[in-house]
């Protein structure tokens, strides 16, 4: 009965270090979500702002924040933000305007 415990045990064990990830493969999965908010982005050169927020697996999303320019001549070249919602499962982006998130200049 003990030795069939341990087994168990050992195998648990082994199982659970398994499902971890590397460096690599958060190194990967980082790049797959720098990559799919940047294509979904309606800003020109539009780059990350900070690093990434991993949200828990039952939330299913990552969030990312990212800035550059808008691209409609009316806007002059003016500085934009986007909040990029990474969707884990279906490995979509979805992206919307966060210029609020900036503070703006007081007048005095």
């Amino acid at each position: 009965m003990k030795t069939a415990t341990l087994t168990f045990l050992g195998l648990t064990a082994l199982a659970s270090q398994a499902h971890a990830s590397s460096p690599d493969a958060w190194a990967a999965y980082d790049k797959a979500v720098l990559a799919s908010c940047t294509k979904a982005s309606s800003l020109k050169d539009a780059k990350p702002v900070g690093n990434a927020a991993q949200f828990d697996d039952r939330v299913g999303y990552t969030a990312l924040l990212l800035q550059g320019q808008y691209p409609q001549k009316h806007m002059k070249g003016a500085q934009g933000t986007e909040l990029c919602l990474y969707n884990k499962k279906s490995k979509t982006a979805y992206v919307t305007e966060w210029d609020s998130i900036r503070p703006t200049a007081k007048a005095n």
